[in-house]
């Protein structure tokens, strides 16, 4: 990758200073989204200063990473070395001694590494800010606290070993470094490539684990502490514990810690003393807490993965129950279901849901890298220009289809046609009261043009043959794309009239008046290219507009008559066998209208309202798909 490739691919603008500034600006923006993406942008490409490092730098990273599991073993010791002395001062006293060395080395690293500017978003490179914002901070003298060897500075100084109290609670210190384990979590919660479930899972198991080793390491130093051996809780089942193997009272230590923690009290170790007791309450209190923490966050990560599955499950009941109670029949009944069943099994492919939140332009690129191969090799579409064949891309949604379901229904009023993307259909009439098929049709294959260009009800059922994705276009999205590109909508036209001339002959025999269809294409197609203005001609129409003549629309209007919806009667009523009302090419004028609705209705009208109520008075106010209710006075 090079440096303006990666550059370009940081998302977010920021205000220009200098050059440098611009590429630590957007470096500090891809050190923000580390921990939520896992990238990682290498610092070869960025300008800053000599011996500075980048706080997302690779190897950095790893560094830090190393650092949390000698972390881990500073909280174990920490601890385990207050309760037990002997181990302070004997095995663990080397291990110790690197690992402070490991964290010493961090904290001189420390003044190389940049930071972010909170108030102008920039990396800071500067040696003497990183310096000084480090030693300003609360962070740089815990650091050295939690590092110094306490012990061995003693013993340099004295040139004894001191065995105090003192030396054991200034090792607590080092739990200081804990800091880095929560970050390193909150890290590991927020990046995509690991399962956020496993993460808060370790996450829980880690916090119990030591809450259970630090409860069972304080008990046992309140025993090996108390003035008298045989009245503590470990010296009733162990003489003369304190000589005995470390780990045997460690043993003790953490079963005891289990078993209250748990709740479970067997009573076998139990407080004797009054100190004992009085610690035993405060630990019986952090473990409420503690549970409720854990049974919190248990509970919200199992709902969570779980709640698509409540979704789905509550959903197939409402159908089951709306089926039942309505009497639907069987087939229509699990047809329902497949396709419930299947919106939840694709809800991460569904394009509108994943994508709604993101920008237009994005959603655009995204349908055309999907999409436009796809629509560019169906024949209805092919020889049209880039343009228009973008737009129709954009204005396509997609949707998943079960097996054995229709997407489209013999004789339903056509609003929109199909592309299969994947799968099959097979092509269905009715006949003699059984479903024929006639063909099928499979990727890249358009579903429902028939309807869509004809202007007549679909002639063919189409059914789901396997699981089936396709994109839908509607009759009015694809009128108002094509009018402004005519030569692609001469190209359409003679892309359709070529491929239902080359069509089976039975499927031609089941589109009545095919011919005179045909016939009335080509002649809208001829009419409308003779009637399309040259640029001179639009021109001198505005001009003629501006003087306040109105324009004439009719060349658009006979290539794409308006289609209307029209009913017989008030549209208050609702009389039987009119509720979906005839859909028709709007006439010329309102006298052909009032002849059109008679043959359709049986009866003349003298007066056609909207929805809404309003008297229609001029047929130029209507638009496409507009319910028209035509009756008598």
């Amino acid at each position: 990758m090079s440096g303006s490739e990666t550059r370009s691919s940081l998302p977010f603008p920021f205000r220009r200073r200098s050059s440098g500034d611009v590429t630590k600006n957007l470096a500090s923006v891809s050190s923000s989204l580390l921990p939520a993406f896992g990238t990682v942008v290498d610092d070869g490409y960025l300008h800053l200063k000599k011996y500075v490092i980048a706080p997302y730098d690779r190897r950095y990273r790893w560094w830090q990473t190393f650092l949390v599991v000698l972390v881990v073993y500073s909280a174990w010791a920490s601890t385990f070395e207050l309760a037990f002395k002997k181990a302070a001062t004997g095995a663990l006293l080397p291990v110790d001694l690197v690992v402070d060395a490991f964290f010493a080395a961090d904290i001189v690293l420390t003044f190389f590494v940049a930071y972010l500017d909170n108030s102008t978003y920039l990396l800071v490179d500067d040696h003497k800010k990183i310096a000084a914002r480090y030693i300003t901070r609360l962070l740089f003298p815990m650091d050295i606290a939690s590092t110094l060897p306490f012990q061995i500075i003693y013993r340099i100084i004295t040139g004894e070993m001191h065995e105090g109290e003192t030396f054991g609670f200034l090792n607590l210190l080092r739990l200081w470094r804990l800091r880095r384990v929560a970050e390193l979590y909150k890290r590991l919660e927020k990046d995509t490539r690991f399962s956020y479930f496993y993460t808060r899972l370790i996450k829980l198991i880690s916090v119990t684990l030591f809450a259970v080793h630090s409860a069972g390491c304080f008990y046992y130093w309140l025993a090996a502490h108390h003035k008298t051996s045989g009245n503590t809780w470990i010296g009733v089942q162990v003489k003369d514990f304190k000589h005995r193997s470390i780990w045997l009272g460690y043993t003790y230590s953490i079963y005891w810690s289990i078993v209250t923690l748990s709740t479970v009290g067997y009573g076998d170790l139990h407080a004797v003393n009054t100190g004992e007791k009085i610690f035993n309450m405060f630990y019986m209190l952090f473990n409420i807490g503690l549970t409720a923490y854990i049974i919190g966050n248990m509970t919200n990560l199992i709902v969570h993965a779980a709640v698509r599955t409540f979704a789905m499950r509550n959903a197939i009941n409402q159908i089951l129950r709306y089926a039942s109670k309505n009497r639907l029949p069987e087939g229509l009944k699990e047809q329902m279901l497949a396709h419930m069943q299947l919106k939840f099994k694709t809800a991460e492919l569904q394009q509108e849901e994943v994508l709604e939140d993101l920008p237009k332009a994005i959603r655009t690129s995204i349908a055309l890298h999907l999409f436009h191969g796809v629509v560019a090799s169906t024949y209805l579409f092919k020889g049209v220009s880039e343009d228009l064949l973008t737009q129709l891309v954009t204005e396509m949604k997609a949707e998943y289809f079960p097996p054995k379901v229709e997407i489209i229904l013999q004789n339903e009023i056509p609003t929109e046609f199909y592309i299969l993307v994947s799968g099959t259909l097979d092509v269905l009439v009715y006949k003699n009261g059984t479903d024929q098929v006639l063909s099928k049709i499979g990727p890249s294959d358009v579903a429902g043009e028939i309807g869509v260009v004809f202007n007549i009800p679909q002639p063919f059922t189409m059914r789901t043959k396997r699981l089936s994705q396709v994109i839908r276009l509607s009759h009015h999205h694809l009128k108002q794309m094509v009018q402004p590109h005519s030569e692609d909508g001469k190209t359409i036209i003679s892309n359709f009239t070529q491929y239902m001339k080359d069509l089976k002959q039975e499927m031609q025999q089941e589109i009545p008046s095919l011919k005179e269809l045909l016939g009335d294409t080509t002649v809208e197609q001829a009419t409308a290219n003779e009637e399309l203005p040259s640029s001179d001609a639009v021109n001198s129409q505005r001009e003629t507009n501006l003087e306040g003549t109105p324009e004439d629309s009719t060349s658009l209007a006979s290539k794409y008559p308006t289609r209307v919806i029209i009913h017989g009667h008030h549209p208050n009523e609702s009389p039987t066998g009119d509720t979906n009302g005839k859909l028709i090419h709007l006439p010329d004028s309102i006298e052909d209208l009032f002849n059109v609705a008679e043959k359709k209705f049986g009866k003349r009208g003298n007066k056609i309202l909207m929805e809404d109520g309003s008297e229609v008075e001029e047929l130029d106010a209507l638009r496409e798909n507009d319910r028209l209710f035509i009756f008598e006075s």
